[in-house]
């Protein structure tokens, strides 16, 4: 998990040097055309079998989601810092955690339901409406978070019927063909360095997934979730070190705020997730001494 809030904050930073020298939907198209070339060994063998219509329209459906949640977020980052993109990504957990009650009718309990009020506190912390501006930029990027946890829900869906890795590179396939006619009409001629920052982009993003599926799997939910926080520790000092950007104390209280509440999401659900245990049935004190005897342990 430490590589991966690493890698993470490593694909921020290097979409925060673009800044605004190309359009977002260019830069987003560029580097899911970077990301593709990692996927291609899981994507030509899928294509080959084919999917059942169902399948294809959930993958549209998640490639339409997903590319403007991207177009959003490439925006924000060239308009705010990198600690408040983190910060306010934060809320991607949370909005995934509300979905299914908001969308589907599913009953909430009244902890998880106080969880995900505490998170939203956080974000308002990070975001601070009214007692600052709101830029462009942090509407963007709630958006995105939005948006984002919409692409989740449908990802958690099509986890359902196809393996992961079919679910990554179909997605970079159809973020891929979504965008190419967006770009297609604001299009500026990248330059070298721009093309080889986004393919770092699209580097770190693969390698940040790769870590935090490794994370996963070594480790329970509630040992590597409270160390997202970390994330916004780098962030931090990538933007202080790198961009000059200020650390603001406030951006990183609501980015603890939401870590905590994601965490005791987490917690709940893997306590409530664990079987029962039945404990053993003791013998019967009218059992012959023989008997119990064989079905006590040896010392």
């Amino acid at each position: 998990m430490l590589a991966t809030g690493i890698c993470f904050v490593g694909m921020n930073g290097t979409v925060r040097w673009l800044g605004t020298a190309l359009p977002a939907a260019e830069g987003a198209f560029i580097r899911f055309a970077f990301g593709l070339l990692f996927l291609v060994p899981a994507l030509l063998p899928a294509l080959r079998r084919g999917f059942p219509a169902p399948v294809w329209r959930l993958f549209a459906l998640r490639g339409g989601l997903h590319l403007l949640a991207v177009i959003l977020w490439f925006y924000a980052m060239a308009r705010i810092t990198v600690a408040e993109v983190t910060a306010i990504g934060f809320l991607n957990p949370i909005l995934v955690t509300a979905g299914p009650a908001l969308l589907m009718g599913e009953r909430i309990s009244w902890r998880r339901a106080l969880a995900i009020a505490v998170a939203l506190a956080g974000a308002m912390m990070v975001l601070r409406p009214g007692i600052r501006a709101l830029e462009p930029g942090h509407v963007a990027q709630l958006g995105a978070a939005l948006v984002f946890a919409l692409s989740y829900l449908v990802a958690k869906r099509l986890s359902e019927l196809v393996p992961a890795s079919v679910v990554v590179a179909m997605m970079s396939l159809t973020v891929c063909i979504g965008l190419a006619p967006v770009a297609a009409l604001v299009w500026v001629p990248p330059t070298l360095a721009q093309c080889a920052v986004l393919a770092c982009t699209a580097l770190f993003a693969t390698a940040g997934h790769y870590a935090m599926t490794r994370a996963f799997a070594a480790a329970p939910l509630t040992v590597t979730q409270p160390i997202t926080f970390l994330q916004l520790v780098w962030a931090s000092l990538l933007g202080a070190l790198v961009f000059a950007e200020p650390v603001d104390p406030w951006v990183l209280a609501g980015g603890a705020v939401m870590i905590a509440a994601i965490s005791f999401i987490t917690w709940r659900e893997a306590g409530l997730a664990q079987p029962a245990t039945t404990p053993p049935v003791p013998a019967p004190a009218s059992a012959p001494l023989a008997d119990r005897r064989a079905k006590s342990p040896r010392p």
